[in-house]
Formats: structure tokens, C-alpha cells, sequence
């Protein structure tokens, strides 16, 4: 604690000492406003600069944070990854969704491969501390990752509103789609947390939530057609 507060106070004890040694060798006073004015500046600029780097190094293990919590609860073999989902319609009487969930498990393998390459380079390039280089592109790499994720999300809704599928397919997704969008809202708090000290161009909106669906079989209940 008494080196953050020295840190932060070192330009008013050094102006300080300053105005004091100037007293007593009776510089004149042009000359001492001249020096108290550099090294207030050079003091100001060091602080918001230090204040920058800070705020940077909080955003990038908040990154590191959500990256790790997309992957632990979204990929692999997490029963909320929508691969997993999609992988109960084996169970369906349909070879048409079997060529497509698939298709789909083809894709599972290519993500999986991507983000656990996406953690090891996170987790070398955090030990380096140069923050501010990395930030940006593994966020983009983040946004565009979930993006084509997402494509599966609308797939598997679109699907699920025309043919019926087990519910219990029904009910993963809901589950899913609770803690997706948790995760979406803390990455679109953490875009716009970064647009004060980063530079990106990605818009906390582009970032989009699961959907709620209503299943084919809700829509051609006995109930609904009465």
C-alpha cells in the first residue's frame, strides 16, 4: 500500500523538495515555476499512463476469465455445449437430422481444437505482461469464435421449431441458453469496458443472445389447435 500511494504522490514530494531547495538557494521564481510546471506534467502524464496500463491488465484477465469460461462450460464435453446438445437427436427416427447433428460433430471437433489453442496461447502470452499487444486480437479472436458458434445456436432453434425432438434435447437447451446469455452479457460488459482504453471495433450489440424456441411439438399440441 505505501508503494502504490508513493507512486501515485511522487510528483507532489518532488515538487515539494523542489520549491524548498529553491528557498533556500533563492532560485529565482521564473525559474522554479518552470521546473514545478515540467515535472507536474511529466508527473500527470505518468500517472494516467500507469492508470492505462492498469485498467488494461484488469481487462485482459477478465478476458482470460470469459475465455475460460467459454470453453469449460460451452465446448468439450460440457453437457451445455450446443454440439452436445445437438448430438440427442441420434435418438430421433429422422436419418435426415442424423446426416446434419453429424455434419454438426465434424464441426465440434474443428471448434474444440480452436479454443483449446486459444487457451495455451492465452496462457503463454499473459506471462509476458505485454497486455496491450495481445488484448485486442484475442478478443476479436473471442468475438469471431462465438460468432460462428452462434450459427449452430439459430441451426439447432430452426430445427427444433420444425421437427420434434426429445425433450430431454428440449430441456439442455433451455439450460443452455440461460447460462449463454449470461455469458453474453458479461462479454458485451467487457467490450465496453475496453473501448475506454483499447481500440476494437466490435459493437457490444453483435454479440447475440440464445433465443427462446417454441418446440414443434408445443405448437401442434392438442391443446393449441382447440
Amino acid at each position: 500500500m505505501f508503494i502504490t500511494i508513493l507512486s501515485r504522490s511522487w510528483p507532489l514530494i518532488v515538487i515539494t523538495v523542489v520549491a524548498i531547495v529553491g528557498i533556500i538557494l533563492q532560485w529565482p521564481i521564473e525559474l522554479m515555476a518552470v521546473i514545478i510546471g515540467v515535472i507536474f506534467i511529466v508527473g500527470i502524464t505518468v500517472i494516467v499512463v500507469g492508470a492505462r496500463e492498469k485498467e488494461i491488465e484488469r481487462n485482459s484477465q477478465r478476458l482470460k476469465e470469459l475465455i475460460g469460461y467459454f470453453v469449460r462450460r460451452f465446448m468439450v464435453d460440457s453437457s451445455l455445449s450446443i454440439f452436445v446438445i445437438i448430438d440427442t437427436i441420434f435418438k430421433t427416427d429422422n436419418p435426415k437430422l442424423w446426416e446434419w447433428a453429424r455434419a454438426c460433430d465434424m464441426s465440434a471437433r474443428v471448434f474444440n481444437t480452436w479454443t483449446s489453442g486459444l487457451v495455451a496461447r492465452l496462457e503463454a502470452d499473459n506471462k509476458t505482461n505485454r497486455f496491450n499487444i495481445y488484448l485486442r486480437a484475442y478478443t476479436n479472436e473471442l468475438w469471431t469464435i462465438n460468432n460462428l458458434y452462434y450459427e449452430y445456436v439459430e441451426q439447432f432453434c430452426e430445427v427444433v421449431e420444425k421437427i420434434e425432438v426429445p425433450e430431454e434435447t428440449e430441456e439442455q437447451y433451455k439450460k443452455f441458453a440461460v447460462e449463454y446469455n449470461t455469458f453474453v452479457t458479461q462479454f458485451r460488459e467487457l467490450i465496453s469496458e475496453m473501448r475506454k482504453v483499447a481500440r476494437t471495433e466490435i459493437e457490444p450489440p453483435s454479440i447475440k443472445t440464445a433465443r427462446e424456441v417454441v418446440p414443434f411439438r408445443a405448437q401442434y399440441s392438442p391443446l393449441k389447435n382447440k
